[in-house]
């Protein structure tokens, strides 16, 4: 599978994460069938949040129980994990981040995370608490590398106004039906159209002129959780057309040429993929290695309902 540096850190990624939000619920062995099948598919980087399984750290203490890395397994492998999020509000504190940041080592049974990511941006944050959480966590050696998740330009920018670590991931919602970071600057200035509306500052151009790595979550969703695009042919028939046209060409299956279209973006934006299906990991594993041509990108766009002018 194809492998980029994660902006300047000097981590080799794959191209597609393994995500764990889905977890809680599996066996031991269905968990570790799951991480031997991304890693069998050349996939070395896992995605956790403290929030993900129910109840905190549920899903990161069953990974930590069922799969009980080996030392050369965690040495291979590029674990990241969030925090932030909290029942009723977000919480950026030193406090909260350090003993989040604790908990989530003791249930993955790590003694460090790769990346840390902050995981929805907090409208109370004091940027110089947050460095000083992060000075602390990178001094200590509990944490390598910091990113972001879901955060605008001027957040970031905010942020580094006190940061002395460099921010190297941010994890955006993003898929071919719910593109508005990428659409958005394609319709420029169209006064009637929808889609010339900028939402969140131009932000896959700021992470391309920054460096900062972006990384899509829910690849396959339509909207805000309200389920798949792919094989959904009652509200997308053209597109599902499209998908399973060039599915047959690159003999694939049409979510790994969803997958692809995201790829394919100069950005070098990763993947999450949060399937507990085995199969599913394999075959969309596969859209690593396809390159959509510049026509069948833009056909998938159109497809999806966006607009060239």
């Amino acid at each position: 599978m194809k492998k980029i540096e994660l902006s300047s850190s000097g981590i080799q990624a794959s191209s597609i994460i393994l995500g764990m939000m889905r977890i809680a619920g599996l066996e031991d062995r269905d968990i570790r069938a799951l991480f031997d099948a991304a890693r069998e598919a050349s996939i070395n980087i896992i995605d956790h949040a403290d929030i993900y399984g129910g109840e905190r750290h549920r899903s990161e203490q069953r990974f930590g129980q069922a799969v009980a890395l080996t030392p050369s397994e965690r040495q291979e492998l590029i674990i990241q994990s969030k925090v932030g999020i909290r029942k009723g509000f977000f919480d950026f504190s030193k406090a909260h981040i350090l003993d989040t940041v604790d908990k989530s080592l003791a249930a993955l049974k790590t003694d460090y995370l790769d990346i840390l990511l902050l995981h929805r941006p907090d409208a109370l944050v004091e940027p110089e608490e947050v460095a000083d959480a992060f000075d602390t966590l990178h001094r200590t050696g509990k944490v390598r590398h910091f990113g972001v998740s879901n955060h605008t330009p001027g957040q970031i920018e905010l942020l580094r106004t006190a940061l002395n670590q460099p921010l190297i991931v941010n994890q955006i919602q993003l898929s071919l039906v719910h593109a508005p970071s990428i659409a958005s600057g394609i319709a420029a200035n169209m006064a009637g159209l929808e889609q010339s509306v900028d939402r969140d500052g131009e932000l896959v151009n700021y992470c391309r002129r920054e460096k900062i790595t972006l990384q899509a979550w829910s690849p396959f969703q339509k909207g805000f959780f309200e389920g798949v695009f792919v094989g959904d042919r009652e509200n997308y028939p053209v597109l599902n057309d499209v998908l399973d046209e060039l599915a047959k060409k690159y003999d694939v299956t049409p979510s790994a040429i969803a997958i692809a279209w995201i790829l394919r973006h100069p950005a070098r934006i990763q993947v999450v993929l949060g399937t507990t299906n085995l199969t599913r990991v394999k075959d969309c594993a596969k859209a690593a290695d396809i390159e959509l041509t510049r026509e069948e990108w833009y056909r998938l766009f159109t497809a999806a309902g966006y607009t060239l002018p």
